[in-house]
This record gives C-alpha cells, sequence and structure tokens, in this order.
C-alpha cells in the first residue's frame, strides 16, 4: 500500500512539473517567434509563469531578445524532479554522489529537450484541429506564428497534394525521430 502511494505522489509531481515545464518552454518560444501575450494563451502562459520567471530575471539576463529566464527555470524545475525521484530509486545509489549528480544534470537536459519536442508535436496538432474545426478561432493565428518558422522549410519540400498541407504530418513524423535518440 505505501508503494502504491508513492507511486500516486511521483505520478503527481511528475505531472505537475512536466505541466509547468511545458508552459514554461511554451513562453520561451512565444518570445522567439515573437507572438503576443495579449492573447488568451498568452494571457494564460504569463499568468502561470510570472512567479517563477520574473524572480530569475534579477539574476539571468535576456541575450539577443531571448527568455533564458524561462529556459533556465525550467532545467530547474525538471533537475529538483529528477533529484527527488533519484533518492527514491534505490538502484542509482551505486553511482555515487559525483555520479548521482552527473546523471541528474545530464537528464535535466534530455529531459527538457524531449519536452520541448512534445510542445512541437502538440502545437502542430493543435493547429491541424484548428485548421480544419475553426480556423478563425483566437488560438489560430498565435498558434500559425509558433510552427510556421519549422513548417516553411518542410513546405519548400513537401508540395501540397489537393489543397492539402502535409507538412505537419512530416515535422511529427522528425519530431517522433528525433525523441527516439532522446
Amino acid at each position: 500500500m505505501a508503494n502504491m502511494l508513492l507511486q500516486v505522489g511521483v505520478l503527481i509531481v511528475q505531472s505537475l512539473s512536466d505541466f509547468l515545464s511545458i508552459v514554461l518552454l511554451l513562453r520561451f518560444h512565444m518570445q522567439v517567434c515573437r507572438v503576443s501575450f495579449k492573447s488568451q494563451i498568452g494571457a494564460f502562459v504569463l499568468q502561470l509563469t510570472n512567479w517563477l520567471v520574473m524572480p530569475l530575471r534579477r539574476f539571468i539576463p535576456g541575450v539577443f531578445g531571448l527568455d533564458l529566464a524561462s529556459l533556465v527555470a525550467t532545467y530547474l524545475l525538471q533537475v529538483i524532479v529528477l533529484a527527488i525521484l533519484a533518492s527514491l530509486r534505490p538502484g542509482l545509489d551505486g553511482l555515487g554522489p559525483q555520479g548521482m549528480a552527473l546523471w541528474i544534470l545530464s537528464h535535466g537536459v534530455l529531459t527538457v529537450l524531449r519536452l520541448a519536442v512534445y510542445l512541437l508535436i502538440g502545437l502542430l496538432i493543435l493547429q491541424a484541429v484548428l485548421s480544419w474545426v475553426n480556423p478563425y478561432s483566437p488560438l489560430s493565428r498565435p498558434i500559425g506564428q509558433m510552427t510556421e518558422p519549422i513548417l516553411r522549410p518542410v513546405q519548400r519540400v513537401v508540395p501540397p497534394i489537393a489543397n492539402i498541407d502535409l507538412s505537419p504530418l512530416v515535422v511529427i513524423l522528425l519530431a517522433q525521430i528525433v525523441l527516439l535518440f532522446l
């Protein structure tokens, strides 16, 4: 019973940290793509992440217009969760303290990269669904702004077939391949 409660606790902690990490990555991606935060999705992202990003900005300045505080917050959140999970796994004790720290730090980077790929896949799926169901939705424009820089190079290579754009499928397939390596 105690093991089951531990698993439930781990699931809750991982789910909450992954959700917050994806929103932090979305904030970073929105700034890179120059998406306005005055939209519904922008207001949601800011309200959910300002408490963590704004204090970090005092110590971590932006570089070339990139909000590094969002990325650092994502990474630190994942490192903290990985440290908690590593302390609960008995199999990792053999690494020693330095090996454990290296494992946590490297897996933190991999986890952030994996979550960024999942975010991309989610944005592409959402864009495809919105383009079929409600292309004039208030979410269509910001999501289109975030996916266009990634889709544009693929659209040059993969032309539309009967006015159906297959580039999101190609990018999702490529993202799935990237996930295999992460």
